[in-house]
């Protein structure tokens, strides 16, 4: 027979299920068990690949500490390999056995949770143990707790050597109809591939900077095309072109999507736009591809997108205010 541990806690000296696994450990290899330790804090870059260990096992304990809420980090991630790459047929031959220790409140919802998540994966669930511990020396010097232990590494062996029978739980009902993962259509030999890719941090950090020098260049790609257009919104502005007596004022506005900003040069009724760069100007305006175009619509006004944060400007605001008795839209 052979079950595996999986130890979801932080490996502190101090820690009460430590004692209880050690204490379970001596008992199952005393019944000629062999007995497979994991320790999750000492594996966490791998976790993703170690549902390929449940292969070999007939059982497993799972046991974790409650800190201060909840299962932890190390156990959940190891549940969630188990969803996404483990295989479920193996799984549903394993029987399952919940440890938590506390050292503060929720032992009970601690335990609740691992053995419904492994009902959900759709194992098979056995008694499980758990408790408020707040000094471990009291637990290792309590022979009735000692005892309590035993029980359940006996009972353990007993229900996995005689293959007990369980009623159907709700929860795989549950498994069953609605709760199953997105299909990928995945062998179990190409999950475990997979799972191995995921437990790479190298190839890991490889395609996430593959996707980031993707992402650039097709944006590169989109902005040399709005860029090569040098006419856009040009005739719109000449269009709409009020000339204000007296008036003389340069603006120049830089569309994030364009390589080079639109200079609007206004002297009384003469108008001067185009694409340039170096140019001086009293009035220097950052804006959006899509703002402007909802500006020269006739969508929005020059003052509005600058209140609603749209448009970011730096230099004379009375000058500012003016585009929109000079541009009028409709």
């Amino acid at each position: 027979m052979n079950i595996n541990i999986y130890y979801g806690g932080r490996g502190i000296v101090d820690d009460p299920t430590i004692y209880v696994i050690n204490k379970m450990q001596e008992i199952l290899e005393e019944l000629r068990v062999k007995v497979t330790r994991y320790n999750l804090y000492e594996l966490k870059s791998s976790i993703p690949t170690l549902p390929q260990t449940l292969k070999e096992a007939d059982g497993i304990i799972l046991a974790t500490t409650v800190e201060w809420y909840g299962i932890g980090g190390y156990m959940q991630q190891f549940l969630d390999a188990c969803w996404l790459y483990g295989d479920k047929e193996v799984i549903s031959k394993i029987y399952m056995c919940p440890i938590v220790m506390s050292t503060t409140y929720g032992e009970r919802e601690a335990k609740l949770n691992l053995q419904t998540a492994w009902e959900i994966l759709g194992g098979l669930p056995c008694s499980g143990i758990c408790g408020y511990i707040d000094n471990t020396v009291l637990l290792e010097m309590n022979e009735q707790y000692v005892n309590i232990i035993e029980k359940k590494a006996e009972n353990m062996y007993r229900t996995i050597n005689q293959h007990m029978s369980s009623f159907p739980a709700s929860n795989q009902a549950v498994r069953q109809k609605v709760s199953m993962p997105q299909s990928i259509n995945l062998t179990p030999q190409e999950t475990e591939t997979l799972s191995q890719y995921v437990a790479d941090e190298n190839y890991v950090q490889r395609q996430k900077e593959d996707i980031q020098e993707l992402t650039s260049m097709f944006r590169d790609m989109m902005h040399s095309e709005d860029a090569a257009d040098e006419s856009e919104f040009l005739d719109e502005l000449r269009s709409a072109f009020t000339p204000q007596a007296g008036f003389e004022a340069v603006y120049s506005i830089n569309i994030e999507e364009k390589a080079l900003p639109l200079i609007v040069s206004v002297k009384g009724p003469e108008l001067d736009i185009r694409y340039s760069s170096g140019e001086k100007s009293d009035v220097e305006i950052k804006v959006s591809r899509e703002t402007v175009k909802e500006i020269v619509s006739g969508k929005l006004t020059f003052q509005r997108a600058f209140m609603a944060g749209e448009m970011k400007t730096k230099g004379d605001f009375k000058i500012l205010r003016t585009l929109d008795q000079l541009f009028v839209f409709e």
